[in-house]
């Protein structure tokens, strides 16, 4: 690793939209560069987790090194490989902080999409030199002089500085391998200066422990260094370092301005800060700006299906939260589900593609509840964040003296064909969108292209507002959404009562505008799923001492009358009344109904009521 100084060395990233060919064409990289797998199942090579392979999407940023020859000179480039959506976010500005250079790809067939315009502004914002690219020239769809007008409009690119390429079929790929060569600058850095890296990702080695991802800012790092980490301030020893070829490959080093791992005996997950910086024990230097602090956006209740199982949850999410540094983790308990953990997601998708992995890599078998947001409460001496409904306030209540409560509110931006403008209109405002505005993103004869953009709130978009998108634009439409602060709204926590007793671990915050037609959704849908009792069960949803809809299950009913044989009709009418005052009895003594875990896993597990 010596041969190569930091004039031969190219950090870069691929960003996209979802499904733009990221993965493809770093496969392709990687088939010119190293020996292509040509057994398993998995015939991907960045593409390793399960769940990536079955949903044909990249969740996890992955690194790769591969030597490319140019003119006579070997060069060392290190590719990451980023997800494309928008739930994924983080990932993509994490991998970014490694990298000189992006290449920005774009499908040639779909054009600029949501997520294109959003990471092309992270990319910039970076200082990154960006290489645009044209993908999937070779499909019968594609319309080249159309999507290089977009390019063109949207960010500025010349047309002669995009590269037209296929991944799939490998057309034009050496004029990237080419193209990162010459555009992309290298790292800057002295291998004299004293050794500094920046730890940007983890992963857990049952028998190495932490393994950490870093890129070497100054100096060199050698096998059996004694390194310190600047933000816990505790010191290890280099048991192994090297580069991701794409496995693990040991080198014995590291130089200025390469990417690698390095297992050093860390041990426990928490000692592992992404953003942190190394340099050897007894060295000073100056720290690494490091990441903004990840802030969920979505919360959820996770809760094993057997509570004997909760340390173990707890060990797998602590070890599944290495490589996915984004999720937020706090313990949690119900009265219903018991103990459990809520976690902060960026997303629904992020926060089901983290439940797969849960269950493809540590064997889960859990329970998660509805996916919430955060509420900001002000009463009057102070303000409350508050992510769980069950500790929602009752606003009604004046000795909880609350003044406002304020919800998240979202910039979503839609990029949509025109037929379908109307349709996302009146979807926007059925989801309580706000400052609603659409421009032409590009005018052409077939099918010219709009983008909307309106202030949305974020518990509107975090149910089925996806699916409906894509349903109702064909699936023509493109999603993005960044953050836009907190704004005042009229919400209220509704309790769902079995039998009238409440159950905490069922309950929403919901908007007083549709609360009716919530609760009649949600009451129904308890009433296919509890089990009927021997006694008749009142299902309620209601908002503080209002009942907002109901519904009764009947009662489990034996025939008394079944072996009485003629007779006159009063000793018939004595058994059934019998019968009432039992039932009356039961429900009165034994009234208490106990939600077997197969009811709640059925009302949790589904996307909407």
């Amino acid at each position: 690793m010596e041969d190569f100084s930091c004039d031969t060395i190219r950090n870069f990233s691929i960003i996209a939209h979802i499904d733009h060919g990221k993965s493809t064409l770093a496969d392709r990289y990687l088939t010119n560069t190293i020996e292509r797998k040509e057994s398993g199942s998995n015939k991907q090579v960045l593409d390793k987790l399960k769940v990536e392979r079955e949903r044909g999407i990249t969740v996890k940023a992955q690194t790769a090194s591969m030597f490319y020859t140019h003119h006579g000179r070997t060069y060392l480039l290190n590719l990451i490989d980023t997800p494309g959506h928008v739930d994924f976010a983080w990932e993509v500005s994490r991998s970014l902080a490694a990298c000189q250079g992006a290449l920005l790809l774009v499908d040639a067939s779909q054009g600029i999409q949501a997520q294109t315009i959003s990471v092309f502004h992270i990319a910039q914002e970076r200082g990154l030199k960006i290489i645009p690219i044209l993908n999937k020239i070779d499909l019968p769809a594609s319309d080249v002089p159309r999507v290089t007008d977009q390019m063109q409009s949207a960010f500025g690119t010349l047309p002669e500085d995009i590269l037209l390429i296929s991944a799939k079929a490998g057309l034009g790929v050496p004029d990237v391998l080419k193209a990162i060569t010459e555009r992309i600058p290298p790292p800057t850095g002295n291998p004299s200066d004293p050794f500094k890296a920046l730890l940007f990702d983890s992963s857990y080695d049952r028998f190495r422990g932490v393994v950490s991802l870093i890129n070497l800012k100054g100096g060199t790092l050698c096998k059996g260094d004694k390194i310190q980490s600047y933000h816990t301030r505790k010191k290890y020893e280099v048991m192994d370092v090297g580069i991701m070829h794409p496995e693990e490959v040991s080198t014995s080093r590291l130089h200025t301005g390469q990417v690698g791992y390095v297992a050093c005996n860390m041990k426990q997950h928490a000692e592992a800060h992404i953003g942190d910086t190394f340099h050897r024990v007894g060295e000073t230097v100056e720290p690494l700006p490091g990441f903004t602090p990840t802030k969920a956006m979505v919360f959820a209740g996770v809760y094993p299906v057997d509570s004997s199982d909760f340390p173990k949850l707890e060990e797998s999410i602590q070890r599944l939260t290495l490589t996915d540094r984004s999720v937020t983790v706090q313990r949690d308990s119900s009265t219903a589900l018991g103990q459990g953990l809520r976690l902060g997601f960026f997303g629904t998708l992020h926060m089901d593609v983290f439940r797969q992995r849960l269950e493809d890599e540590y064997n889960a078998n859990i329970i998660i509840t509805a996916p919430t947001v955060p509420y900001k409460i002000i009463y009057k001496d102070r303000t409350q964040i508050v992510s769980n409904p069950t500790d929602f306030p009752d606003v009604e209540d004046t000795r909880m003296h609350v003044v406002e409560v304020q919800e998240p509110m979202v910039k979503a931006s839609i990029i949509v064909p025109e037929e379908y403008l109307g349709e996302m209109i009146d979807l926007c405002t059925l989801h309580r969108a706000e400052e609603l505005e659409h421009k032409f993103l590009d005018i052409s004869d077939t099918s010219p292209r709009l983008i909307i953009t309106c202030t949305i709130p974020l518990s509107e978009i975090v149910s089925d507002f996806f699916d409906r998108l894509k349903s109702r634009s064909s699936g023509f439409a493109s999603f993005d959404y960044e953050d836009a602060g907190y704004k005042k709204s009229k919400l209220a926590k509704m309790s769902f009562l079995l039998n009238h007793k409440a159950v905490d671990a069922l309950a929403l915050v919901v908007h007083t505008s549709a609360a009716a037609s919530i609760g009649q959704a949600w009451v129904k849908k308890l009433m296919n799923v509890i089990p009927r009792q021997l006694f008749e069960l009142p299902i309620q949803a209601a908002i503080g001492k209002k009942v907002v809809a109901r519904g009764n299950l009947s009662a489990l009913r034996k025939d008394v009358t079944a072996g009485l044989y003629g007779g006159h009709y009063e000793r018939k009418m004595k058994h059934l009344e019998n019968q009432k005052k039992s039932k009356k009895r039961m429900k009165r003594v034994a009234g208490n109904i106990d939600l077997p875990q197969e009811a709640f896993y059925e009302i949790l597990s589904s996307k909407k009521a």
